[in-house]
């Protein structure tokens, strides 16, 4: 599962899931792109570079903080359903 946050609001505005593929992250880039965010916090993970412009992509794991806690809640959660 791909998700993405806003820094400054709670939960998670978008998913998507799936492999680790171009094809499975394109859905999620269509909705992220709308918002015209200044720049894009992520892990690296190499396909982001296709998506993502060079001088708008921070790779840091320091700023993925607020996604780890969002996967955490999911973690925890999720279960209740099964």
């Amino acid at each position: 599962m791909w998700t993405a946050v806003d820094h400054f609001r709670q939960g998670i505005l978008a998913w998507v899931l799936g492999d680790h593929s171009a094809e499975t992250f394109q859905p999620l880039w269509d909705i992220v792109y709308l918002w015209k965010c200044y720049f894009y916090v992520t892990d690296g993970w190499k396909v982001y570079a296709s998506f993502v412009k060079a001088g708008d992509h921070i790779i840091s794991k320091t700023y993925m903080t607020r996604v780890e806690g969002e996967n955490t809640r999911l973690r925890h959660y999720l279960p209740r359903l099964h």
